[in-house]
């Protein structure tokens, strides 16, 4: 939901970074390796108990996340490169939910299992969109300019951002935001579907 807004404040700085490291010889490809080893590395700082120091890494992750678009689009865009990212960013979205589930199962397990369920129910509704949208040649720019169709919802990759934040910064409160994130995740999905069955039941032109 505030992807798009946000876009409009932090795509020309990530531009502008973008394109000094692509004069620098770095890769796209390299960027988002670097933004998911971060964030694999705050959650395994989340993991032995160390939440908010895991957040310093974690930023930094998106950073990149976010860097590697704009060096592709300095130098050149690919489908792997999409490809990519978005598998790395649904490893690293899956990564820190369960980092926390690692620190303290009593408490964050069930939360946990809740919370990555709704994503994977998020995520294949977001794929499946895209694969449809990209059979009958949609396009849309409202989140950037993807290699893949970035649906909108109630939670988009800015939202996730802020959660993540709250939990490194209230690990204690866990399960509670959990079980209220992933809700929204379900109703993000549910609202997608809807949306999916008014668009891809018209016939083709």
């Amino acid at each position: 939901m505030l992807d798009a807004a946000a876009r409009k404040i932090i795509d020309p700085p990530l531009n502008a970074l973008g394109q000094n490291l692509a004069g620098r010889g770095v890769t796209a490809d390299g960027m988002t390796l670097a933004g998911l080893g971060l964030g694999l590395f705050a959650a395994l700082l989340i993991a032995v108990g160390w939440p908010v120091l895991a957040l310093v890494p974690l930023l930094a992750s998106r950073i990149a996340d976010g860097l590697d678009g704009a060096v592709a689009r300095a130098t050149r865009r690919t489908d792997f490169g999409g490809y990519l990212d978005i598998a790395c960013d649904f490893l690293f979205y899956g990564a820190i939910p369960f980092a926390f589930v690692v620190m303290d199962p009593a408490a964050n397990a069930v939360a946990g299992a809740f919370l990555l369920t709704s994503f994977y129910f998020n995520g294949t509704s977001f794929l499946g969109y895209a694969i449809l949208a990209e059979k009958r040649d949609m396009e849309t720019s409202a989140q950037g300019v993807k290699s893949l169709y970035f649906s909108n919802g109630l939670l988009e990759g800015t939202e996730t951002i802020v959660f993540f934040v709250l939990l490194c910064l209230f690990a204690p409160s866990f399960a509670t935001l959990a079980w209220i994130f992933g809700a929204l995740c379900f109703a993000t999905a549910t609202l997608r579907l809807f949306a999916a069955r008014r668009v891809f039941t018209m016939k083709e032109d």
